[in-house]
């Protein structure tokens, strides 16, 4: 088992930024990509960001050129740095961790309880 805990999420201003942590803890060996998704009210859950073990990265359309995903294998983190924030970027925030690819989802997949992030116009 995979434990992930996100830390990070707030109410912010339209244009402003925010950045998420999420420390995962466990059996983290059988673990090649971490990522980021977001749900928001009566959506379904989406792809925001994924790095893999190696720095390979993919990201949403909707993000490219605003959020950068990075992480610290020591530390066993992942972050996502959140600039020029739009009120439609407001949604649940997942941490995610599986054994996949950065374009393609693992069979073992595991997730974050979610921090909301509310960004006001």
């Amino acid at each position: 088992q995979v434990q992930l805990v996100e830390s990070g999420g707030g109410l912010v201003q339209a244009g402003g930024s925010l950045r998420l942590s999420c420390v995962a803890s466990g059996n983290i060996f059988s673990i090649n990509c971490m990522g980021w998704y977001r749900q928001a009210p009566g959506k379904q859950r989406e792809l925001v960001a994924r790095i893999t073990n190696g720095g390979s990265t993919n990201y949403a359309d909707s993000v490219k050129g605003r959020f950068t995903i990075s992480r610290d294998n020591a530390k066993k983190t992942v972050y996502l740095q959140m600039n020029s924030l739009k009120p439609e970027d407001t949604a649940v925030y997942y941490c995610n961790a599986d054994d996949g690819t950065a374009y393609h989802r693992g069979l073992r997949s595991y997730w974050g309880q979610g921090t909301q992030v509310t960004v006001s116009s």
